[in-house]
């Protein structure tokens, strides 16, 4: 079998775009999987996505509930799991 009819028939896919802000500068973009992180800690107050605005380069970083962190992971983008020390 071939590279190319293994892979007949199939759609290419577009890829996945996120709408942010920055509180800084107050931007709205979007951005691509890749220009996220998200970080899954053991509370709401340790798991969070981050990003550099585009716009004015401020470090953003947001908080992410379970709603959030299951679209940023289905859309690629990568991340980093926190463990606690206790």
């Amino acid at each position: 079998m071939t590279a190319a009819s293994a892979f007949a028939g199939m759609r290419s896919v577009s890829p996945v775009v996120f709408r942010a802000g920055c509180p800084d500068c107050r931007g709205r973009f979007e951005l691509a999987a890749s220009a996220l992180r998200l970080a899954i800690g053991a509370t709401r107050r340790t798991t969070f996505y981050s990003f550099t605005c585009p716009q004015c380069g401020a470090a953003v970083r947001k908080p992410a509930g379970e709603r959030i962190v299951e679209l940023l992971t289905g859309g690629g983008v990568r991340t980093l799991r926190l463990h606690s020390t206790v």
